[in-house]
């Protein structure tokens, strides 16, 4: 999975906040929190797994499957850019 530095920066930041959010979802379940809350982490928490998965599916049409040297108005490349929407709307 080699990704340029600043894709591989973002991508460590997406896991950093994620770690994070799952530690508080324990730090809930051990006081006992209230299930709204724990629920309320818990939704945070997999909204952000499907961002993370949405960009390394994004970061992998864009390097793997479409040459950087095509014209934009390429068929190829428009159709991975609409691939792209389409994880996208369906991710989030």
């Amino acid at each position: 999975m080699p990704h340029i530095a600043t894709e591989k920066i973002k991508l460590l930041n997406r896991l950093k906040r994620l770690r994070g959010q799952i530690e508080a979802i324990e730090r809930l379940v051990h006081e006992d929190a209230e299930c709204a809350r724990v629920l309320q982490q818990a939704t945070a928490c997999r909204g952000a797994l499907e961002g993370f998965i949405g960009e390394v599916i994004e970061d992998h049409i864009r390097e793997h499957m479409v040459d950087p040297a095509a014209p934009r108005d390429d068929p190829r490349v428009q159709a991975a850019e609409e691939l792209v929407a389409i994880v996208h709307s369906y991710l989030t």
